[in-house]
């Protein structure tokens, strides 16, 4: 329905809530027991008096226009006592209006504000740009600019459980002053949400642990659908795919047209599970959340209480008992592990030694100077396995271990609590000690180091000097 439809339906709505307003205006005059001098006395009363009309603005009508609505209900009904619609010749005439959607046809990339100026600059009358808006939408040149009409999409459902998942990522709520972000993948047959989780980050890493715990919980998906987002296109969601066989597919871009299960599911946990949720944001309706742990707690309970439990009103059936219908293919733990690895391409040197972030690993000697894979976990960098030509070559014995987690994969938990302050001022500690050093500095500064006076009966051994040799020959 274009805009120019929309009024026209509003128009007429209006002019029907007239109407029953009249109708229900002259009902007391409409009493066939009447008299013709106690319908008068009625109509005179009517008139005498302010009214509610529609709109809730007290009005007055005058006597001889309720006779005229009492003569047109009583000849044409109802239908009499609707307003004929408003004929307003443009004042910019047709031509304008041509011309207007002449320019809009011969370019459809034009916009209203662009034909505008067009119009300005040719000289004339130069409507405003709501009116040539106006125009455009009554002739469906906004939403069919080149005459075609727009391309239609049928419902879409896959044959089977596990056939196609879709996945995207959602904005959450501000818990621990930072935000949050869902991740969400859905299952297109049974509508069941395999996996959802808020996460720190809206990154390939976070993305791939929940897509593990879903494999892990409801098997391996034959296609995993995404968009461009960055968490989509790495090249570890690209070999993750790969090893477990499951095609990934991605939106083209600007036609999210595939993506509207996801997008659905999104709406309903923005609606009934976050609608209750207060984040940081206080309010005294909603549950208080402190951290991640006790949000993903929350939507985990939902999840099974409410979302999975009741009937979806597409497929008439609860996305739990749908699901349960399928067959999954569950994976082997050791596949698993081996899917949602990293690999780096790395030369071996001389030394039969290779370097990743930092990190040193020693292997065979038989691969030095050749270039090798290096499989590892983001999260545990202290084992590798090495492959070469496609042949697992075995282990990369660590020599020096710098970083234990990949610097892409940092941890995606809360920061933890400020420790408390210890009070200690250390430059005040070495002022202090100073100030004491040279206290007593000055106290021995202030001792007579005069030689002290002989005891009594003492002579002073100079004096017995001179005795034994005589005085001074001077």
């Amino acid at each position: 329905m274009t805009a120019a439809d929309r009024q026209a339906a509003a128009a007429r709505q209006r002019r029907h809530t007239i109407a029953l307003w009249r109708w229900a205006l002259v009902e007391p005059a409409m009493d066939p027991a009447l008299t013709s001098r106690q319908r008068g006395q009625v109509v005179r009363d009517l008139a005498s008096r302010e009214h509610r009309d529609p709109d809730g603005t007290a009005v007055s009508v005058s006597r001889r226009t309720i006779d005229r609505w009492i003569v047109a209900r009583r000849e044409g009904g109802f239908d009499a006592l609707v307003p004929s619609p408003r004929q307003c010749p443009p004042r910019l005439g047709t031509q304008t209006e041509e011309l207007a959607a002449g320019l809009k046809l011969e370019n459809p990339a034009r916009t209203a504000a662009q034909v505008r100026r067009i119009l300005a600059a040719q000289g004339g009358a130069v409507p405003s740009l709501r009116t040539i808006q106006r125009w455009l939408e009554a002739r469906e040149l906004t939403t069919r600019p080149g005459g075609q009409p727009p391309q239609a999409f049928g419902r879409f459902q896959a044959d089977q459980v596990g056939e196609i998942w879709t996945a995207d990522f959602m904005n959450g709520p501000r818990v621990g002053g930072k935000p949050s972000f869902l991740a969400g993948i859905i299952d297109d047959r049974s509508r069941f949400l395999t996996g959802a989780r808020f996460v720190r980050h809206a990154d390939a890493v976070r993305f791939a642990g929940v897509l593990r715990a879903a494999i892990a919980a409801y098997g391996i998906p034959r296609s995993l659908y995404t968009d461009h987002g960055s968490a989509f296109v790495d090249s570890s969601l690209e070999r993750a795919c790969a090893v477990l066989g499951t095609r990934l597919t991605h939106s083209q871009p600007g036609r999210p047209m595939g993506r509207g299960k996801i997008e659905r599911a999104f709406g309903v946990i923005q609606q009934q599970f976050l609608a209750e949720i207060a984040g940081d944001d206080a309010h005294p309706a909603r549950h208080p959340v402190s951290d991640l742990d006790e949000l993903n707690g929350l939507l985990a309970s939902w999840l099974r209480a409410e979302y999975h439990a009741r009937p979806h009103t597409e497929t008439g059936e609860a996305p739990a008992v749908r699901l349960a219908a399928g067959q999954p293919r569950l994976p082997d733990p050791a596949l698993l592990r081996e899917a949602f690895s990293w690999s780096v391409i790395r030369q071996v040197r001389k030394t039969a030694t290779v370097s990743v972030e930092g990190n040193v690993y020693s292997v065979d000697p038989f691969l030095a100077g050749r270039k090798i894979e290096c499989v590892f976990d983001p999260f545990d960098m202290s084992e590798m396995t090495v492959y070469w030509q496609g042949r697992k070559a075995g282990k990369a014995i660590p020599q020096v271990i710098g970083r234990h987690a990949h610097p892409k994969a940092p941890p995606d938990e809360d920061d933890p609590a400020p420790a408390a302050l210890t009070g200690i001022d250390y430059l005040q500690l070495i002022a202090d000690a100073d100030a004491a050093a040279l206290a007593d500095q000055l106290r021995l500064s202030a001792l007579d180091d005069s030689e002290p006076a002989p005891p009594p009966g003492r002579q002073d051994p100079k004096e017995e000097d001179r005795g034994e040799h005589g005085d001074d020959p001077r």
